[in-house]
């Protein structure tokens, strides 16, 4: 007996929904903070998640063919795959604005460019002091800072001391992870190195490594038809051969700055008490 036309397709799109269901049922919880309501974070902590994720990107100029926020894109995928992979720790709203330069006249390096924005270094440090003091006031006992580039480096480790100084014996710990940027930057190079590229192609500012990472992580933020060796002009933003980047490489480099921040992480862990 043959179904009638309109009796199939109802067939068909229950069995679709039917079909669909148990995927979205899977779908993993969210690990950033601000998509979580405070009830829900509350009650992720009693479930034993007190380990909190500060990443620092950066608001600056990545040549003609990358956007200004590349470090946040990134950074919203290695941490979320850190948190994910250690199960016990969520992440809080990426911090964009860091050190960047001065905003006096004449404007110098990433500050020359339109669209970026500088933060001190001491107001740096004091707006991670406040926002793991915030934290951990909530009660998280450890916190995490993570930073995606090179100027945030020493303005994380202080603002870790000092909060490892004022919770001293109160069973709070901060992790500075510098391993993510600085052993990752040596040994991404080595890696590149290894597949025969020169370093005057790999470059350190917009150049391979850079663009490679945002193809991986969001592909829709690089504009293809920009992409030049150098950036394309003198002064461009771009130190580095760009388009020698793929979205293959990207995924190895962002692994790279994984696995250096989850053994870190683990070894820090290991000697202060397990926090």
């Amino acid at each position: 007996m043959r179904l009638p036309v309109l009796t199939m397709l109802a067939l068909l799109l229950a069995g679709s929904r039917a079909g669909a269901q148990p995927a979205a049922a899977k779908a993993a919880p969210p690990v950033f903070i601000d998509e979580l309501t405070w009830m829900e974070i509350r009650d992720r902590m009693l479930a034993g998640t007190k380990t909190v994720i500060i990443g620092t990107a950066g608001q600056e100029q990545k040549g003609p063919h990358m956007v200004t926020g590349e470090h946040k894109y990134v950074l919203q995928h290695t941490t979320e795959r850190i948190a994910r992979t250690l199960g016990d720790a969520l992440i809080a709203p990426i911090i964009t604005y860091v050190p960047e330069g001065s905003w006096e006249m004449p404007l110098r390096g990433h500050m020359a460019k339109a669209g970026s924005i500088t933060l001190p270094e001491d107001r740096f440090i004091e707006l991670l002091v406040h926002a793991a003091k915030s934290l951990r006031a909530g009660g998280f006992t450890t916190v995490i800072l993570i930073g995606d580039s090179g100027g945030n480096q020493n303005g994380m480790k202080a603002a870790a001391d000092q909060l490892n100084a004022a919770w001293k014996d109160t069973g709070a710990r901060a992790l500075f992870i510098g391993d993510y940027y600085t052993k990752s930057t040596a040994d991404i190079r080595t890696y590149l190195g290894s597949l025969g590229f020169p370093m005057e192609a790999i470059g350190s500012h917009a150049g391979m490594v850079d663009t490679s990472e945002l193809l991986f992580v969001n592909p829709a933020l690089v504009r293809r038809d920009r992409l030049a060796p150098g950036g394309g002009f003198p002064d461009s933003g771009v130190n580095g051969d760009p388009t020698k980047a793929t979205a293959t490489l990207g995924k190895a480099l962002v692994q790279i700055k994984i696995d250096n921040a989850l053994a870190q992480i683990r070894a820090l862990r290991a000697t202060t008490g397990g926090f």
